[in-house]
């Protein structure tokens, strides 16, 4: 089969299309045909290997997994033994961080992972980035402890993580500001923010309004500018470690203090959390945000796209019968 392959670490040139065995359905695994993925944040750190202490994670002088993708979506092709969940011509998609392989014609995926049907009505272009960046923003809604009534600010409204942010919040019925830029405005009012702040017009972090959680979902801002928006108790979520991986380290310094605090989540995995991401999906409620398509033989220019810091929502690949 073919695949997009990473033999050592590096910018995007290191990636290369290959022939590789195609993988077999072990027992309790399904065998996805891979139609589309994505390239994402998390891709591009792993197989750059920064920052560089993923390399205890991934491999010291080599990748151990040299294909990457985290989420897909495509059909059953085949399945091993004990399957009880899906049969072969099931539409699927998922998420496989860790195990990753997605950025290849075939994929395949333990029957409990992080895999559901696909929506009827809903493409595999349109669900397969629907799980990666609302994985993220459901960490940060659980882990801020958030809930109904309050009022949150979402920092980066426009990526992958901060535009599912603004959607998940709406329906778990926070009052959302999002800040993004000026030719942004009008998509992020139609993902549901209440307020947009325009950070290009002014410093997001003066604004006279205090919240409950900031969510800085690209990973830019600090604590300390920040800390001026909270209310009294209220959290600052991350999705980067921060200047010095200060973000850790506040973590677990500030929630012992009285006041307000920094919490970096761990998001977890589940078949559970896709399944809501699909009912989601299905009923309208969640519309991952789609930026450029591109075929896999054009993983490389996705990559250097995603690593511009400027794509809006989501960069998909789609897998073509080769």
């Amino acid at each position: 089969m073919k695949a997009a392959v990473h033999t050592r670490y590096g910018p995007p040139e290191v990636v290369r299309i290959r022939e590789v065995d195609r993988p077999v359905a072990q027992d309790h695994c399904v065998l996805v045909r891979v139609h589309a993925t994505t390239v994402n944040r998390t891709d591009c750190a792993y197989r750059a290997a920064r920052p560089l202490f993923m390399r205890l994670l991934t491999g010291l002088t080599r990748p151990r997994r040299t294909i990457m993708g985290t989420e897909f979506a495509g059909v059953v092709e085949a399945v091993g033994g004990g399957i009880t969940s899906f049969a072969v011509g099931d539409r699927v998609f998922g998420y496989n961080e860790g195990a990753f392989g997605a950025h290849a014609e075939y994929l395949s995926v333990p029957e409990n992972g992080s895999i559901a049907t696909v929506p009827a009505g809903v493409t595999f272009e349109q669900v397969a980035p629907g799980t990666e960046g609302a994985h993220y923003a459901l960490a940060f809604i659980k882990h801020a402890g958030t809930r109904a009534g309050q009022e949150v600010l979402v920092y980066g409204a426009t990526g992958g993580i901060g535009s599912a942010a603004v959607q998940l919040l709406k329906i778990l019925g926070v009052a959302v500001t999002a800040v993004c830029a000026t030719q942004h405005l009008q998509l992020v009012r139609e993902l549901g923010a209440d307020r947009v702040i325009d950070y290009t017009a002014g410093d997001f972090t003066k604004d006279e309004q205090t919240y409950h959680a900031v969510f800085d979902a690209v990973g830019k801002s600090t604590f300390g500018r920040c800390k001026r928006l909270l209310k009294p108790g209220g959290v600052y979520v991350s999705s980067e470690l921060g200047p010095w991986a200060q973000n850790l380290i506040l973590a677990l310094v500030t929630p012992l203090l009285r006041g307000r605090k920094v919490k970096f989540p761990f998001p977890r995995d589940s078949q559970e959390i896709v399944r809501y991401l699909r009912t989601l999906i299905e009923v309208g409620a969640f519309t991952p945000v789609i930026d450029r398509h591109y075929s896999l033989d054009q993983i490389v220019d996705a990559y250097r796209y995603v690593e511009t810091g400027q794509k809006i929502g989501n960069v998909v690949i789609t897998v073509p019968d080769y």
